[in-house]
């Protein structure tokens, strides 16, 4: 019987960089995340670099190693790169409280997210 290869795993013409433990929340990145998706990846490096949300420098850390991923250990070529996949993960979360009227317990969450991005190569049509 053949092995199936895992769908997770990154095809011939793909590369993958995944970043964990961002302090900010699943929603909030996923906005970000949203913003590039289909994208060529200059493109999407000069969305996050013009981006006022504070969470887009990690986002665009994160794609800048998924490109250089796509190059050195693939063969990639940069310029023929788009942003295939970009989908956002729940990490754990800090719970923390703060005291509240007559004796109760405010509980404060304070979420960590990660983020996972994945290149892929596309040969340009003439």
């Amino acid at each position: 019987m053949a092995k199936e290869k895992n769908p997770r795993r990154a095809a011939e013409n793909e590369a993958i960089a995944t970043a964990r433990m961002l302090r900010t929340s699943t929603q909030k990145l996923n906005l970000v995340a949203e913003m590039i998706r289909g994208m060529p990846v200059d493109r999407a490096l000069n969305a996050l670099v013009l981006s006022k949300r504070r969470i887009a420098n990690d986002v665009r850390k994160t794609l800048q190693s998924a490109i250089a991923n796509a190059e050195n250990n693939h063969g990639l070529d940069v310029d023929e790169l788009v942003v295939a996949e970009a989908y956002v993960g729940k990490n754990l979360i800090l719970k923390r409280g703060r005291p509240r009227a007559r004796g109760r317990f405010g509980r404060i969450e304070k979420p960590f997210s990660q983020l996972t991005i994945k290149v892929r190569q596309i040969e340009e049509q003439a």
